[in-house]
């Protein structure tokens, strides 16, 4: 759980983590902060679009919205000037002041109603597009395979969902709101500068490249730091969720100390690389507001002379002077949101690279592959010659965890696989579920690769009992109806009587309603063993996986346990891992792997007769045992 990563991991990690590309690939440091940027920004915007697109409507209606209150702003320097030059005077021709302010009335309204309408849209489609992008980040992780799920860290990916969405909403519906609104007043207020004064506009103007060069240096900079500290804090929280997650296990070590301190250096890290960002962001905003105002005092200066010697009146300096405060002060506040705005495209990019990771599991399914599988198949399973390894750093395959394995379940047959740890057992399942796909040979089920079926469909038909069963943070019902929520009450009802599971569920405060806390803390082993078999029994499923789902009960809640799990495999095909050879001596077929490879099969007076590794195995567990 050390910290190490974040500090070394960089900025490419996460990106190398959620599949972005590679510098190969014209995106990585090699080549430069220029092309970084540019390749970044190119990919993120065409990633947001297809969640940008529906709302063309609103954001059209946005746009207008910005146009008239942007048009209502500049016309009160024309009133201003109308005012100074004849309405104080009364000359012929002029305006009398009532006329004048009531129609400044008037634009200010407009202005108050635009403004309002502008900043609603705008909100409003900043919500909406964050929101559908989040929904479509989760949908999108939920569904990766297991072997991206290896390699990345949960906390990650929800800081990934949490900070970074809610980085991206507040600049979309603030920022970036507020960077076009300063930005569509800085060109009306440049195009009536040179409307009323070119001679003027040509000093401020000459000044507008030493503000917009630091803007673009700083805000790669910027943007660049951001992301850095984003990426150094989902480092620090997925180390956080990691640590709660199992703080049993930590207080247990007595390590609370040791991980705070851990953990506050990861917020130390983030501080600083959110400091560094901070820094660039003050720098720039300093250098710009000195730059813009100073122009603007320089202005004044030549305007009031160019007053007294009658080259222009008092209120075409005043009208002129406010349309360069408009534009100073639009640039100077285009020059504080431009950090925000970068790190809103960090915080989408980080999001839309987790939307282009290849989901290699998934992938015939996205082409349109069919379903081969029957409806209600007969559940026969067969292995042929199947070999696998998982993958390891980068590119490379890790050592063989098996290694021409076959074998065949045929339909409503038990089939046992024993061995030591680490002989492949668990992988078989899993396989077989295609949680992985195969590096060799083949697996069928009914004659169908599993390859050639849709996923989703091919795991609806088998029902996993596992070791340690997944509990959620929700009720009974919610829990057991998992896989089938539209269950009635009396098939819920029957599941959890099948599964031994009725008398203990009975006895909770609000019953099937009553909510169990996160990964079921509330509960015994032996009654979350009972409830993974209830959730089995609903399923109903032609095949049933059981991966040592009796190994770590007492007696009392191993017996239970073990009757609801011999109610359940009546009638289905049934693949049982188990180190306790007692609860498989009944099975049709007993396969033993070890290192990978089947070393013997047969029933169990077959095996126990042979002398071989099960012979071995059974003699260390039966013969303090009497004789069945």
């Amino acid at each position: 759980m050390s910290v190490s990563s974040s500090t070394s991991d960089g900025p490419s990690g996460p990106a190398r983590r959620f599949g972005r590309r590679s510098s190969a690939q014209g995106d990585g440091a090699e080549g430069g902060p220029r092309t970084v940027d540019q390749v970044a920004a190119r990919r993120t915007l065409a990633a947001l679009w297809p969640f940008v697109a529906p709302y063309k409507g609103m954001i059209v209606l946005a746009f207008f919205a910005l146009l008239g209150a942007t048009g209502a702003t500049l016309t009160v320097p024309l009133a201003v000037r109308r005012v100074i030059d004849q309405g104080f005077h009364g000359g012929e021709g002029g305006v009398p002041l009532g006329g004048v302010f009531l129609g400044l009335i008037a634009v200010v309204a407009a202005l108050a109603v635009l403004s309002a309408l502008r900043f609603y849209l705008v909100t409003w489609i900043g919500e909406r597009v964050v929101a559908d992008l989040r929904a479509a980040v989760f949908a999108r992780i939920i569904r990766f395979d297991l072997a991206f799920h290896d390699r990345a860290r949960s906390g990650e990916l929800v800081s990934r969902l949490t900070s970074d969405a809610t980085q991206m909403k507040s600049a979309v519906g603030s920022s970036i709101s507020i960077a076009l609104r300063n930005l569509f007043m800085f060109v009306g207020a440049s195009v009536m500068m040179v409307v009323t004064s070119p001679a003027l506009s040509g000093a401020v103007l000459l000044a507008i490249p030493f503000v917009v060069l630091p803007l673009i240096i700083f805000g790669r900079q910027v943007r660049r730091r951001s992301r850095e500290a984003q990426d150094v804090l989902a480092d620090a929280s997925a180390m956080a969720s990691e640590a709660i997650g199992a703080v049993q296990t930590v207080q247990a070590h007595a390590a609370e100390r040791r991980l705070a301190g851990a953990f506050t250096d990861a917020a130390e890290a983030a501080f600083r690389a959110a400091r560094s960002s901070i820094v660039a962001r003050a720098l720039l905003t300093s250098f710009a507001i000195f730059v813009i105002f100073a122009s603007v005092v320089l202005v004044l200066w030549y305007g009031a002379n160019a007053v007294i010697a009658g080259d222009m009146t008092a209120g075409e300096l005043g009208q002129f002077l406010l349309y360069a405060v408009f534009a100073a002060g639009a640039l100077g506040e285009v020059s504080q949101v431009v950090g925000e705005v970068a790190q809103a495209v960090g915080a989408a990019d980080r999001l839309c690279g987790l939307l282009a990771v290849d989901v290699t599991i998934l992938r015939d399914d996205r082409d349109g592959a069919g379903d081969a599988l029957a409806e209600r198949p007969k559940g026969h399973v067969v292995f042929d010659d199947v070999r696998f390894a998982y993958a390891g750093e980068g590119e490379t395959t890790g050592p063989p965890v098996l290694s021409g394995v076959s074998f065949e379940a045929k339909p409503g047959s038990t089939v046992a696989l024993v061995g030591p740890s680490g002989a492949g057992k668990s992988t078989i399942l899993q396989l077989l579920m295609r949680f992985y796909d195969v590096d060799g040979g083949a697996i069928r089920i009914d004659g169908v690769n599993v390859t050639a079926a849709d996923p989703s469909r091919l795991r609806h038909l088998m029902a996993l009992v596992p070791q340690d069963v997944a509990i959620f943070a929700s009720s009974v019902r919610d829990n057991v109806a998992f896989a089938r929520p539209e269950a009635t009450d009396a098939e819920l009802r029957e599941a959890l009587e099948a599964a031994n599971a009725a008398e203990f569920v009975d006895a909770l405060p609000q019953g099937v309603d009553t909510l169990l806390g996160e990964r079921g803390v509330t509960l015994s082993g032996g009654q979350r063993q009972r409830l993974a078999i209830a959730r089995a029994v609903l399923q109903d499923a032609p095949i049933l996986l059981l991966d040592e789902a009796t190994s770590a009960l007492d007696a009392e809640s191993e017996h239970l346990v073990q009757e609801a799990l011999e109610r359940l495999m009546k009638g289905r095909t049934v693949l049982v891992i188990a180190h306790r050879l007692a609860t498989v001596r009944n099975a049709d077929q007993i396969v033993v792997l070890d290192s990978g490879q089947i070393v013997e099969r047969g029933t169990h007076a077959e095996l126990a007769s042979q002398g071989g590794m099960y012979a071995r195995l059974a003699d260390l567990q039966f013969s303090d045992a009497p004789a069945a």
